[in-house]
């Protein structure tokens, strides 16, 4: 796993999976503007060309002759607040775009227009060929649409987005069972223990897990203790059921499991904090490649957070936390 990336803690919203689309592109003559989002990691195939010339794993525009500059339009799938930027020009050495701008605007529209209110969220920086290039960025502007500029043509491998989904408060309805974890819902996975093999961020993904490397899965534990995961519900609820999923993991699948809740008002040393909240799932066996609910719950009131212990290490496709928002 990359443990470079600064802004590892937030959700990736760019992600196809979630309903994230690229909309338009003024110009995608070399690589088609939607692998600028595409899940992978870009790769790089030696002699491999297509009909236009070198064939490049990301957005790329053909050399520009006139005056100004190549954008591209991207539609969340699910509308969030931005916290920050991967401009990744992996493997575009003399082709990369030199520079980039980002702005956003919210509107219901798939594509939306020069009147939709936009707003500069990214002003304009120097790009790094091959290269991660990370910015943050300090807004509570919702968005729902973003436009990469490109200075003046290029190309960019992906576009990372990160930061914090605000669902529509609809999906809330009074008294309705939901998964209070569900990326869909705006709950997230905060830290965890070991990201050896995956990452903590599939766990609580809307859909199920497609093979083994979509879920979150540690390394082999040589010492003593056991691997965890803490959470933060998109909206506090009480907790009614609990769903841990080990699809696509045999060999490798945790021992067992215990969940641990609280309702946090101060979120300092959340790790550690987490160590102590009440027990609502007893160290409880788990099974190979096999979904299993746990419904018989103790009854401790309205929680915010979660504590997924696994025992003593291993991998989990999914994980729902189902309940009734508070």
């Amino acid at each position: 796993m990359n443990n470079d990336n600064p802004f590892h803690q937030w959700i990736r919203l760019e992600q196809p999976r979630l309903g994230t689309k690229v909309v338009s592109a003024t110009d995608d003559f070399f690589g088609p503007k939607e692998r600028l989002i595409d899940v992978p990691e870009p790769v790089w195939i030696e002699d491999k060309y297509d009909d236009n010339g070198k064939w490049m794993d990301g957005w790329e525009s053909r050399r520009k002759r006139v005056e100004g500059y190549d954008h591209c339009i991207i539609q969340l799938g699910i509308p969030g607040v931005i916290r920050g930027f991967d401009v990744n020009t992996r493997f575009f050495t003399g082709n990369y775009a030199p520079a980039a701008s980002i702005d956003v605007c919210t509107s219901d529209a798939d594509l939306p227009g020069e009147d939709a209110g936009w707003s500069s969220l990214l002003s304009r920086r120097d790009l790094k060929g091959d290269a991660s290039n990370y910015f943050a960025v300090e807004t509570e502007t919702l968005a729902t649409h973003l436009r990469l500029n490109i200075y003046p043509d290029g190309g960019v491998a992906r576009l990372r987005i990160f930061g914090e989904v605000r669902p529509d408060e609809s999906l809330f309805t009074p008294g309705e069972t939901v998964d209070l974890i569900s990326m869909r819902n705006g709950g997230r996975a905060l830290c965890c223990s070991d990201e050896h093999y995956g990452s903590m961020h599939n766990m609580n993904l809307p859909d199920l897990g497609t093979y083994m490397g979509d879920g979150w899965e540690t390394a082999r534990r040589r010492g003593p203790g056991n691997d965890w995961a803490v959470f933060e519900l998109g909206k506090p609820g009480v907790v009614e059921a609990l769903e841990i999923d080990t699809a696509y993991f045999k060999g490798n699948y945790p021992d067992r499991a215990e969940v641990r809740a609280a309702m946090v008002t101060d979120s300092h040393d959340i790790a550690g904090q987490s160590e102590n909240w009440p027990v609502i799932l007893p160290e409880s066996k788990l099974q190979m490649d096999e979904s299993r609910t746990f419904s018989d719950l103790p009854e401790i009131g309205p929680v915010s957070h979660v504590r997924l212990n696994i025992f003593p290490d291993g991998g989990i496709s999914r994980f729902r936390v189902r309940g009734k928002v508070s």
